[in-house]
């Protein structure tokens, strides 16, 4: 598992460290994705100014703050979207009439971004496993192939919107040394405040006897 490359929660820049955990490596920061977010900002003005400059609906854009970034470090998805363009990739929404219609298993996709309020994380499989990259988590997190589908479900349940991965991504120290050899994980991951809670928890009453975090 130390080969996998799991960026944690810093900020609310959950943004990069989704797009960093899928693409394996320190891919994008905060400056990259603000670019883009300005360009696809200058970009709607544009698209607004063609409506006339002194239109009560261009005044009113210009004072609306940007739809694609804010001060607290999220971002939107066209800016996920174009920055995954760089590299090839593409984003379908896995719950579209679309996608659904072609009947695909989940386990013979590559990788799946997720959202809910704000909060992006990774899903990518990894050699012939499934790892949940989820920045929040102390580390990746091992889902089976016969789970991966319920995890989705799940997800979809609580309100997540669910991207497929489509392209080829970049080649990876965990993919070619997870291309010969599975992982197994004795004990999930835990949340990282819940981590931090169980440490000054252990600290204060003595050590845990409540035995192995059991996850989802």
């Amino acid at each position: 598992m130390d080969s996998i490359f799991h960026e944690k929660q810093e900020g609310s820049l959950c943004a990069q460290h989704c797009l960093n955990n899928l693409l394996q490596g320190e891919y994008f920061t905060p400056v990259d994705l603000s670019s883009i977010a300005h360009q696809l900002d200058e970009e709607e003005r544009m698209r607004m100014a063609e409506g006339g400059m002194a239109s009560e609906e261009y005044r009113t854009f210009l004072q609306q703050p940007s739809g694609n970034m804010d001060d607290s470090g999220f971002f939107s998805i066209q800016v996920i979207s174009n920055a995954l363009r760089v590299w090839g990739l593409e984003l379908i929404l896995f719950n579209s009439r679309e996608y659904q219609s072609l009947m695909i298993n989940p386990i013979n996709e590559k990788a799946f971004i997720c959202n809910y309020k704000e909060h992006w994380f990774t899903i990518r499989k990894l050699g012939q496993q499934w790892f949940n990259l989820n920045s929040l988590l102390t580390g990746p997190e091992l889902i089976s192939d016969t789970y991966l589908a319920l995890f989705l479900a799940q997800l979809q349940q609580e309100g997540y919107s669910i991207f497929v991965i489509r392209g080829n991504l970049p080649e990876c120290e965990a993919e070619q040394i997870l291309a010969f050899m599975r992982v197994q994980q004795q004990q999930r991951p835990r949340l990282i405040g819940e981590e931090e809670a169980q440490t000054t928890r252990v600290s204060h009453s003595g050590p845990d006897r409540s035995g192995p975090w059991s996850g989802r």
